[in-house]
């Protein structure tokens, strides 16, 4: 695997560590959730670095076609557990974001949704894969909808990565989805309570960006 990160690793060994605890919880992340107006059965969706499933499954349970890729064997093991628990359909596929040889071209314009959520663990160079592939997952038409935290968060300290360059600002995703229509971005502060690991009064930005050229 040619990849740019080992951060991989380091996540592998906080889902152990949780045992059969889920990191981030069962249920779905607010922002997701507030957007179910937006989703519509038998659309399809990837999600991003999903962890143990708590995105893909809820994606699932509202009849969409989803794909979940995730690096820790172990978060995809809970993952598989609460999707059978919540009898739904996911396609789990173990996978490195960051790999350099990911994803395949023919998953190229494929997905009606893109989703990633919270996964801030890539330095400025890896994000500009991250989000390029994003933009290449996404079928002309279709919407990228991304959640992280931006820099006030550090203040808080309740979650999210520790280091500044990490953290989102509404100039630089104005700038990296520069291809798409923005339908939504908004900063905003709320207490989270999302597992063990995303605790307390946060400070995030929300993005919903339709895609309306083959940016790829």
């Amino acid at each position: 695997m040619s990849s740019i990160s080992s951060g991989g690793a380091d996540w592998e060994q906080r889902y152990q560590s949780a045992g059969d605890g889920f990191l981030f919880g069962m249920e779905p992340n607010e922002y997701l959730a507030s957007k179910k107006e937006l989703f519509q059965t038998g659309q399809t969706a990837i999600c991003l670095a999903d962890g143990e499933g708590r995105n893909s499954v809820w994606l699932a349970g509202l009849g969409l076609k989803v794909t979940a890729v995730e690096f820790s064997v172990t978060a995809l093991q809970k993952a598989r557990r609460l999707a059978a628990a919540r009898q739904v359909c996911v396609d789990f596929q173990h996978g490195d974001m960051l790999d350099l040889q990911w994803p395949d071209s023919s998953e190229h314009n494929r997905y009606d949704w893109v989703i990633a959520v919270f996964i801030q663990y890539a330095d400025p160079e890896q994000r500009k894969k991250q989000f390029a592939d994003m933009l290449n997952l996404c079928k002309p038409g279709g919407h990228i909808l991304l959640l992280g935290y931006n820099p006030q968060q550090l203040m808080h300290g309740t979650g999210g990565p520790s280091s500044l360059d990490h953290l989102y600002t509404p100039e630089l995703l104005r700038e990296a989805f520069s291809a798409c229509k923005l339908i939504e971005l908004q900063e905003y502060e709320k207490v989270l309570q999302e597992g063990m690991r995303h605790c307390g009064m946060s400070s995030v930005i929300g993005m919903v960006a339709q895609k309306i050229s083959d940016a790829g």
